[in-house]
């Protein structure tokens, strides 16, 4: 089944490396009782119901022992994730919060198996076990598939799988998907809490959270943030501001109403980062912007309403179900490097101006049955969902005076002189209306103490229509009438099977695939030819070992094989068009997270990666290409150790080694080690305060790319100090 190292070398690495981590990534820390509002150690493992009164403790519960943050929603049922057949972490707000993460990549560069790509400087987008996604975002367990920096600020924890698995979250989510779980009201105790932060850059951000009890029954919460973008790059600025009030209402001792609204505002320069020069990215110039800040923008405004329902059947079923609808409105426009020659000292210029709505409408159900057939343990979950989604896309070239073209070469100097440009009619112009309909089951069963077995269908029918406007326009000669469509049906099964040694310890295997409609990520790839042909296809296959070694401490280690068949890449000679290809990924990850000691604590992680197209045939030879954004090895460790009542210090380390930057593999990001410190100091129960310092030791280095000539580079030693105080 796997092309790399022997299960047994695997194992036994796992077991003795001084780089070991917990996929389970709980939080062991101590939390403050405003930070959780008010939710009882306890709870954290149950549903989303059982945290309404303490009395549902004992309808719902979970099969196995209490340790730190143990559950996920992603996975929609009360599982221990000891007995979740898959790799799995969870980032508590605690630990966003520790670590000085603002964005989701930060979050990222210390999760193993996953990578950062640039997003074109306007958007999150990720590498999970050879994956490369800008799609495979949730919140609260629902689609959130639009282009866009997502923030942190009103969030419980993230929650980032790996693997594909279909049958949890349907399409897409081939190397595996990230889930925000965002905060809610609580009817426990009200509180406030306010933080506020700068950087060296003057980068500035300030966060709210009130909870506002309103009766017994009733509470209202608001999530704020303001935050004045700035780093060390040339001309880069902008700001982003959000608010999300939550109401949550307890209509009965078993039924519980949450409700949520959320706004985001986000403009700011875009960035593309520097070219590369015979190979290696060009050096010397890391503040030089290679764009115009006037022509270099990209704004989002987002609306997203939800209305959850939490209902408790029986003591033996759990229901829930979850309405929601978002709007966003993003315009991205900007000049980039494509291309630099030192010799002539010249650098080569192109762009664009593209415009996205996006309506989507979501409903989603979930029940939860767990009861007993003779001595077999059962946790059932049946599902459906439903989502329509509406899509309109434009896009213009830019066009220069000068050359009469998109693209424009001329000589080079810091700050650039761009030539005079504008930008043409639409070159692209299409609408898209997506249907989407699932029904999924799950069961887990437990056999005895010592066998879990978790298997589980779901079926997905998928429907999408587009109008191309401009294919209208020219009329049916070449073939396409400017009317595209496709419907996709696909099965995406889950099998997994767990041996527990001991409640504490368990090895498991499993298989999961998924799919991806022709459409792509964002429905803009559906051509004349796409759209007959089948989805993309990925396949799942994993072993491994979760291990609470002891109530504080926790170890997992996995050995997988990602298989893509059918799979679309960008074409590394012209971005604009895709490969069909297929890819083919093997893989081990470790991590270690919990208590080395009372005072101690640690998150450590690696993952070596190892990733190839697969099919590619040059004159009767095999000619397959390394994946691109793939680093090998990839360590990453944070270690916190608390010296008194009042003051607690940090030292974390990322380590990733070279990476291609397209398919070509003709430019390659050098290897960086990175080395991160972080002071604590609380003046009191409720004012703390921290510094946070990224890049100790100034390295130079390039974190990440969109292909061979947009190359980001990492910011130089910058330092972030950090108030928080609760009333």
């Amino acid at each position: 089944m796997f092309k790399s190292l022997p299960l047994s070398i695997a194992i036994s690495t796992a077991l003795f490396s001084c780089a070991t981590y917990a996929d389970d990534a709980i939080n062991l820390s101590q939390q403050n009782s405003s930070q959780v509002s008010g939710q009882a150690a306890a709870s954290a493992v149950l549903s989303p119901l059982a945290a309404m009164n303490e009395i549902d403790i004992e309808r719902i519960t979970v099969r196995g022992a209490y340790f730190g943050q143990q559950n996920a929603d992603a996975v929609k049922t009360p599982t221990l994730l000891v007995d979740v057949p898959q790799s799995l972490s969870v980032i508590s707000s605690e630990q966003i919060q520790e670590q000085g993460f603002v964005s989701i990549a930060d979050i990222l560069q210390y999760t193993p198996g996953a990578s950062i790509g640039q997003g074109e400087g306007h958007r999150d987008q990720m590498t999970i076990r050879g994956q490369n996604t800008t799609a495979d975002f949730f919140i609260d367990g629902l689609r959130d598939d639009v282009q866009y920096f997502r923030p942190l600020y009103n969030l419980e924890r993230v929650e980032i799988l790996r693997g594909a698995n279909a049958l949890l979250f349907g399409r897409g989510g081939g190397g595996g998907i990230v889930n925000r779980v965002t905060k809610t009201a609580n009817t426990r105790e009200s509180f406030t809490s306010l933080n506020a932060n700068i950087d060296t850059f003057a980068n500035t951000l300030i966060a709210v959270d009130h909870n506002g009890v309103m009766s017994n029954e009733q509470a209202l919460r608001v999530n704020a943030y303001y935050e004045a973008l700035d780093n060390h790059r040339d001309e880069y600025d902008g700001d982003r501001f959000a608010i999300n009030p939550t109401y949550t209402n307890n209509l009965s001792d078993v039924t519980q109403l949450v409700l949520s609204y959320e706004y985001i505002d986000d403009d700011r320069v875009v960035d593309r980062g520097v070219p590369s020069v015979n190979g290696p990215p060009l050096e010397g110039f890391d503040d030089t912007f290679f764009g115009s800040p006037d022509i270099n923008r990209t704004t989002l405004q987002a609306h997203v309403f939800r209305a959850r329902l939490d209902h408790q059947l029986s003591d033996v079923w759990s229901v829930n179900g979850t309405l929601q609808y978002a709007d966003y409105d993003k315009l991205y426009q900007n000049l980039y490097p494509a291309g630099f020659d030192e010799a002539a000292n010249t650098v080569k210029l192109d762009g664009y101006k593209d415009e996205t709505q996006r309506e989507n409408l979501i409903a989603q159900f979930n029940a939860v049955g767990q009861f007993d057939t003779g001595t077999w343990e059962h946790t059932l979950l049946i599902g459906a969902e439903y989502g329509n989604q509406d899509t309109n896309n434009t896009r213009r070239d830019t066009l220069f005076a000068d050359s009469n073209d998109d693209q424009i070469t001329f000589a080079f100097t810091d700050p650039l002189v761009i030539p005079a440009v504008s930008f043409t009619d639409f070159v692209r112009d299409r609408a898209s209306e997506v249907s989407f309909s699932s029904v999924f089951v799950q069961d887990e069963i437990s056999f005895n103490e010592h066998f879990i077995l978790v298997a589980g269908l779901r079926y997905d029918q998928f429907n999408i229509d587009v109008v191309d406007q401009r294919e209208i326009a020219n009329g049916i000669e070449d073939g396409n009438n400017g009317f595209l469509g496709s419907d996709d049906s696909e099965v995406s099964p889950r099998v997994g099977a767990i041996y527990k040694p001991t409640d504490d310890l368990s090895i498991y295997l499993s298989l999961s695939r998924s799919f991806l409609p022709r459409s792509g990520d964002q429905f803009l790839s559906l051509s004349l030819t796409s759209q007959a042909l089948a989805p993309e296809e990925f396949e799942n296959r994993e072993i491994g070992i979760k291990w609470n070694v002891s109530e504080q401490l926790a170890f997992t280690t996995a050995y997988f094989e990602v298989t893509r068949e059918n799979g679309t890449v960008t074409d590394p000679f012209n971005p604009e068009n895709s490969l069909i290809t297929g890819t083919e990924t093997n893989g081990f990850e470790l991590q270690l997270v919990g208590y080395l000691t009372d005072d101690w604590q640690i998150n450590a992680g690696y993952s070596y990666l190892d990733g190839e197209e697969t099919g590619r045939v040059i004159d009767n030879d095999v000619s397959n290409r390394t994946l691109s954004q793939l680093p090998e090895n990839m360590l990453s460790v944070w270690n916190r150790y608390q010296a008194n009542d009042q003051w607690a210090f940090a030292l974390g380390l990322i380590y990733q080694s070279e990476q291609y930057t397209s398919l070509s593999n003709n430019v390659e990001l050098p290897d960086f080690t990175r080395v991160d410190a972080a002071v604590y100091y609380e003046v009191s129960e409720d004012l703390q305060l921290q510094l946070n310092v990224e890049n100790l030791f100034d390295e130079d280095y390039f974190p990440s790319a969109h292909n061979d000539n947009n190359i980001t580079i990492g910011e130089p030693i910058n330092a972030r100090l950090s108030m928080s105080y609760q009333f």
